[in-house]
């Protein structure tokens, strides 16, 4: 795993936020240093200068991710799913599923995400509450639990897949579960859209494709959903995991 890293972006916050994603652990598990500070345009002329960070990832810390991490190679080991195929949940509307269906799936979800975290040695709380879709939202808080989110989220999003997996399994029918740790999805998806929309104004104002980074399928999902019914631009992804990345397109 990655311990430090030298990040730029236009300013410092965003440099270190894109560090703390490439080392896959949150703020609290990291010291940084300002290599460069952001500067402006002299009367209009050059470029921006973009603010420039080196993170690493605090000695203590680190110790603590390594050993979780060395549980989690045993209990999350399973692929992501496909952004552009349709969701393992989708067989049923959610609003055909009862008050007393939720439950189950809840509490059948709360145990097997409770059971998961014995296995990685984390003690915390598991919030439990419904979304804007009636999906249920799972959000692990307290504790050292910054290792379940992992590079790119790519830890959270198979810890999401695993306890969808068993969930769905132990009921026998499918409803949607997200798996959240400290509401770092919730943000990541607001990050997310915001850059959408910005890309999708770029592309409208200079009539070219651009490429975003690449993604997990988490996230490119996000971008597609996002943009679908922006009538300026479309997406696709394209290339290979781990190199695959959304492309926003003219119309």
């Amino acid at each position: 795993m990655e311990r430090e890293c030298i990040k730029e972006a236009p300013t410092v916050e965003e440099a270190v936020d894109a560090a703390l994603e490439d080392l896959g652990v949150q703020q609290d598990a990291v010291q940084y240093e300002v290599l460069d500070e952001p500067g402006r345009k002299v009367f209009g002329l050059g470029s921006e200068k973009p603010a420039r960070v080196r993170v690493w990832i605090r000695p203590e810390a680190l110790t603590e991710i390594e050993e979780a991490r060395r549980v989690a190679r045993d209990v999350v080991d399973v692929e992501e799913p496909d952004e552009e195929a349709a969701p393992a949940f989708a067989a049923e509307p959610a609003e055909q599923f009862s008050d007393e269906d939720l439950d189950k799936v809840a509490d059948a979800a709360v145990e097997t995400l409770k059971r998961i975290l014995d296995a990685f040695g984390i003690a915390a709380e598991i919030e439990e509450y419904e979304g804007d879709e009636r999906e249920i939202i799972l959000d692990i808080v307290g504790g050292d639990v910054a290792v379940l989110i992992g590079r790119h989220g790519r830890s959270l999003e198979a810890l999401q897949v695993l306890v969808s997996a068993i969930t769905n399994k132990r009921l026998g029918f499918r409803y949607p579960v997200i798996v959240d740790v400290e509401g770092y999805r919730h943000r990541r998806r607001q990050k997310l859209e915001e850059m959408a929309g910005r890309t999708a104004d770029r592309v409208a104002r200079q009539g070219t494709p651009i490429r975003l980074r690449p993604m997990n399928a988490y996230e490119r999902r996000i971008i597609h959903v996002a943009l679908r019914n922006d009538r300026r631009v479309s997406t696709s992804s394209e290339g290979e995991d781990p190199f695959r990345a959304v492309v926003v397109m003219p119309k």
